[in-house]
This record gives structure tokens, sequence and C-alpha cells, in this order.
């Protein structure tokens, strides 16, 4: 990676960065990060914890459930409150940042769009991304080099 990428709550208490390129950017157009986010869909930036370093602040995590019913640890500011990051389904591997609260949100555009039976019918998806009813296959849309490093990740963590 160039330049790391970093990002920060709204009122700068928690500041972090990323020192590594993300693994790939969900564009989530379900109904629970609808509402989870109180807009139209979330833009996560997939990317191994271990890359994401916090530079000031300490973020407090906040257990929510999830649709998958395995939970979600949510990074919020304990200031601000603003959502920073989650982890998913117990694990706490790889990290979904919110693009939204990078510095520069524009140097991370997504790579797919998912879940969009449930996406607003106002939205048009006309940025040449796949578009995806529900999830998908890693290994149809994921760069070779980022398959590569979550193979490197699970063989790290036996």
């Amino acid at each position: 990676m160039a330049e790391a990428m970093t990002g920060r709550c709204t009122c700068g208490a928690v500041r972090y960065e990323m020192v590594e390129t993300p693994l790939f950017t969900h564009c989530c157009h379900c109904s629970w990060c609808q509402r989870e986010t109180g807009t139209a869909f979330v833009l996560n930036a997939l990317i191994e914890t271990e890359y994401l370093k916090v530079l000031s602040g300490d973020p407090v995590v906040v257990d929510t459930p999830s649709e998958s019913g395995k939970g979600q640890r949510i990074r919020r500011c304990p200031d601000c409150q603003v959502a920073l990051w989650s982890t998913y389904g117990g694990s706490e591997a790889v990290s979904f940042v919110r693009v939204g609260t990078l510095e520069t949100p524009a140097a991370c555009p997504p790579d797919i769009h998912i879940f969009t039976t449930t996406k607003l019918p106002w939205i048009a998806l006309e940025d040449g991304k796949p578009v995806m009813e529900a999830f998908y296959r890693r290994s149809e849309h994921w760069p070779k080099a980022s398959l590569e490093r979550l193979e490197a990740l699970k063989a790290r963590l036996g």
C-alpha cells in the first residue's frame, strides 16, 4: 500500500488508520444495514484487523444483534458515538471499516453491491460494479491478492 488510509469519528476523539489496502469493499443494501445506519446502505471496507491501528482515543465496543444471528461488535467513539468499524459472527479477524469515517472516503469505492433485492427503489446502481441480489462467492469476485491474504490470515489463525 502506498499510503495508509486514516479515519476518525465526528468529534475527532478516535483516530485510526488502515496500514494495508482493504481486501474488498461492500456496498450493502440490506434492510438490516439500512435500519442500523439510518440511511439507504452501508459502505464497508473489509480489512484484516491486524492492519487496523488506533492512533488516538479508545473506541468502545457495542455488541448488537445481526441478521445472521451471530452478532456484531461495533466500535464506536465513546464521545460522539459514531460507528467506526465492526466485526461479525464472533470473529475479530476481519474488520468492516465504515468508509464514511475515512478522511478520503472517495479513495475506497465499492467493489460490489450486495443484498440489492431490498435496495431502495430510487437508488440507481450505475457504477459498473457487480450487483448481487444477496451475497456472493468470494472466489468469483475478490482479486487474487485479496483471496491470498484471506487464506494467509486463516492459516495464521489455525
